[in-house]
């Protein structure tokens, strides 16, 4: 079984963590670049009964729900 989904994450979840993780190791200069380019502008919605609910970034959203999963542990 893969480790990630042992640690009750998504596959989409782990490359995000484990993307974080090597930016934040690499040197300064290096580093400044690749977090921009990590940054997300892409949103979302979910609609419900044929309705649009609201719009979320989805690198907010993102965090958001790896702050709730790192609560319920």
């Amino acid at each position: 079984m893969a480790y990630w989904k042992a640690a009750g994450l998504t596959y989409n979840r782990y490359l995000a963590v484990a993307a974080r993780a090597v930016r934040r190791s690499l040197k300064e200069g290096p580093r400044l670049t690749a977090e921009r380019r990590g940054q997300m502008d892409l949103r979302f919605a979910k609609w419900e009964n044929g309705k649009q609910g609201d719009v979320k970034s989805l690198g907010e959203a993102n965090q958001e729900a790896m702050a709730a999963s790192a609560e319920s542990k």
